[in-house]
């Protein structure tokens, strides 16, 4: 029979707000599972306790956050609203059904005045890997890293050109310490210190965002970018260590620093990583080969002018400490430059009137030239580990490990895009964005095995460190 809900006038009711949040939502696993409690500890140094206004709780202000990230919501306005009219929303921050929602310049306020230059969310990010090492989600034993970009809130074509000096590498003393042993053992003499003025290039700066980098990369877009340069680990995917840089900072820059600071920090014990081809640079490969883990790095390839032979086609006989050519002749050492590497050299003599000479070399004095570094050892062991079946394996894991997670993080939780302007608003948007891939992954994981409880989490426990 055919009829219509008749109009009436809406009715008092005494419901029970959690009654109304279904008992599989995301939100209800996460609340029964993840112990905020430290976040009030956390934030406690950066209010006053006796004088102002009464302040917003900060575990309210966080999780409030935390919805933004899990659910994707770019804008604090847009989020405000959902809040107001979610009803596991209102749930999950602590507010009832009639309680207003908080103003959204809250957040801007408290990020510009009170957190912005604390480590706030560094130390959040820490402790819920903390707690997930606690859950055995995490040992620290394979790592995989790589790094993606965040379009900058800036335009491409506002820039303006300065010249910066370049940094001298962090590496720098080790490897003058070891160009000047290799030199001795050779029978030179060390090198004078280098006291010319450090190198000047000329950068894109954008007049918008000035903090981002302007990326030129084969294969990638151009323009003004951010990279957060990410760490997962191997047993459960969970991310270890989110870093953010400017468009411009090579991949490989900060990755040993943020390896060490996983070790200190965590007490990991690392035994094996995989990086992708912008990793391969013999700093890293050394600095891998003193730590005595495992690396796979990928190949990249170098491609000699066409018509001549490839560098492996020249033998080095380390017993020796010559190269022999294709023809078989030896290329014998000459000197140890201040780049680090040792340069080999044919005699000129021999090479004259060898058949391979058009091949070999386009120098008009008939010398060819070979280059090692002092620590090629290093970058030859990791050529070996990729090649070994136990390599290969690793390897196959990134593209489940790291590149999954960063596609989840673009797909799902707004990673393609800065939300603010600056290095450090960018950095709390990554480290946020992966706080809730990680809450996520722990409270699903968690419900599945039926441990609907919060194990209490003590901040101040010290993990062993490994040297």
């Amino acid at each position: 029979m055919f009829r219509t809900n008749a109009s009436r006038e809406f009715q008092p009711e005494t419901v029970n707000i959690e009654d109304l949040v279904p008992q599989d939502h995301l939100l209800r696993k996460i609340n029964e599972t993840i112990d905020f409690s430290f976040i009030a500890e956390k934030c406690r140094p950066l209010y006053c306790e006796d004088n102002g206004r009464p302040c917003m709780d900060p575990v309210m202000l966080f999780k409030m956050l935390l919805i933004g990230y899990l659910y994707g919501i770019r804008s604090e306005r847009r989020l405000i609203e959902e809040i107001r009219v979610n009803i596991a929303y209102r749930w999950f921050v602590g507010l009832s059904l009639t309680d207003p929602v908080p103003h959204h310049s809250i957040f801007s306020q408290n990020r510009r005045r009170r957190f912005q230059q604390s480590e706030i969310y560094q130390e959040i990010f820490d402790e819920i890997v903390l707690q997930a090492i606690q859950h055995g989600f995490i040992d620290g034993k394979q790592l995989f890293t790589d790094s993606t970009f965040l379009q900058a809130n800036a335009s491409k074509s506002k820039f303006k050109k300065q010249k910066v000096t370049a940094t001298p590498k962090e590496y720098m003393e080790q490897l003058e310490k070891a160009i000047d042993e290799d030199r001795v053992q050779h029978g030179k003499k060390p090198l004078k210190k280098n006291e010319s003025k450090l190198e000047e290039r000329e950068i894109r700066v954008s007049t918008t965002d000035p903090e981002s980098g302007f990326m030129v990369r084969d294969g990638k877009p151009e323009g003004f970018f951010y990279l957060d340069h990410r760490t997962v680990d191997g047993k459960y995917n969970f991310i270890t260590d989110v870093y953010v840089t400017p468009g411009n900072v090579h991949d490989s820059a900060p990755y040993l620093e943020r390896l060490d600071r996983q070790i200190s920090r965590f007490g990991f014990r690392v035994e094996e990583v995989a990086l992708d081809a912008g990793y391969l640079t013999i700093p890293i490969c050394q600095g891998l080969k003193e730590r005595e883990i495992f690396a796979v790095i990928a190949h990249r390839s170098f491609r000699p002018k066409k018509g001549l032979f490839f560098k492996w086609q020249f033998k080095y006989i380390p017993e020796k400490d010559v190269y022999l050519c294709p023809a078989k002749h030896e290329l014998s050492y000459k000197t140890t430059n201040r780049s680090g590497y040792r340069e080999y050299k044919s005699n000129p003599k021999v090479c004259k009137n060898c058949p391979f000479l058009s091949k070999c070399t386009h120098s008009k004095t008939f010398t060819k030239t070979i280059t090692r570094h002092v620590w090629e050892d290093a970058k030859e062991w990791a050529r070996r580990n990729r090649l070994s079946e136990r390599g290969k394996q690793l390897y196959k894991r990134r593209s489940q490990t790291i590149e999954r997670s960063f596609a989840d993080a673009k797909e799902l939780h707004g990673l393609r895009y800065a939300r603010y302007r600056g290095l450090a608003k960018v950095r709390e948007q990554c480290l946020l964005i992966a706080v809730a891939q990680n809450i996520e992954k722990m409270a699903l994981i968690l419900s599945k095995r039926g441990k609907g409880f919060v194990i209490r989490f003590i901040s101040h426990i010290q993990f062993p460190v490994s040297v």
